[in-house]
């Protein structure tokens, strides 16, 4: 039977496979696309009846490596079809609202090793998403291991649809001109950002900011694990929210918008996972 995360994956492969239809003289290999999201769709169709063995666990875990490549594919589709950005706006926002530029202002607390720990925390937010998820599965809390990547992945989608309809590249690009001093760390951190931008490409993925939003979605799911995780969790979220400002990746506006998106899915979620259960 098809779980709700099942569903919602489904869905949104459905609508961006209609979508690059109708955009397909702007995507490139467009037909080829259309046919792995059609491929997509048969192995979720596929693993349904999968026996407990190795296809058990890809059962529970494919959601992480199909929300992995839809981001990647987001790129593609946010360069071709929309052609671009909201770096002017969202940056007179955080004007209007601080009387200043948030990444400008913060030059005059910059230090390369408060650089480096804050890159080094920025770096790790994919992995602290998925540690909750493998200690509740370590736990063998399988139902709310379950809710949680129904959780989580609806927080990827969502984000992911954020990006398109207001694409962004964030204050390291549009405001580089007025920054005095370049970000420097300590050991890791030119090589960690190099990586980042290499996986992320030339992705406009700033607003909402889906390191806020994913980092508040986990902080909950740690609560279900323990107290000590819920704390640890709440503090690396404060984290997350200040390195995304300080190392250029985000305007203030879209943390707010982050925010906002979590606490909308928390709100939502229960109903559309009981919703997308009927008569599963």
């Amino acid at each position: 039977m098809l779980w709700p995360v099942d569903k919602l994956l489904v869905s949104y492969l459905a609508l961006t496979a209609v979508l690059i239809l109708f955009f397909s003289g702007r995507v490139p290999h467009a037909g080829w696309l259309v046919v792995l999201h059609a491929a997509g769709i048969l192995v979720i169709a596929l693993t349904i009846q999968a026996p407990k063995d190795y296809g058990w666990y890809f059962r529970h875990w494919y959601p992480m490596l199909y929300v992995a490549a839809c981001y990647r594919e987001m790129s593609l589709l946010i360069q071709t079809i929309r052609r671009t950005d909201f770096d002017r706006a969202l940056a007179q926002l955080d004007l209007r609202l601080w009387g200043a530029n948030p990444t400008v202002w913060l030059e005059r607390i910059q230090s390369p090793w408060l650089t480096e720990i804050l890159q080094v925390v920025y770096s790790l937010f994919v992995p602290a998403v998925l540690l909750v998820a493998a200690l509740l599965w370590w736990q063998r809390k399988l139902p709310e291991f379950r809710y949680y990547t129904f959780l989580i992945s609806l927080g990827f989608l969502v984000s992911y649809a954020g990006y398109f309809l207001i694409p962004a590249r964030g204050p390291r690009f549009s405001l580089a001109h007025l920054q005095h001093i370049p970000l420097q760390g300590l050991w890791f951190f030119d090589f960690l950002q190099a990586n980042l931008d290499r996986l992320e490409a030339a992705h406009y993925d700033c607003f909402p900011s889906g390191h806020v939003e994913l980092t508040v979605l986990a902080w909950w799911g740690a609560r279900q694990i323990s107290a000590i995780w819920s704390r640890a969790f709440f503090v690396y979220t404060c984290c997350i929210i200040f390195a995304t400002v300080y190392l250029r990746y985000h305007y203030t506006i879209d943390l707010f918008a982050g925010v906002a998106v979590a606490v909308a899915a928390l709100m939502v979620s229960p109903y559309l996972y009981r919703s997308l259960g009927k008569g599963s």
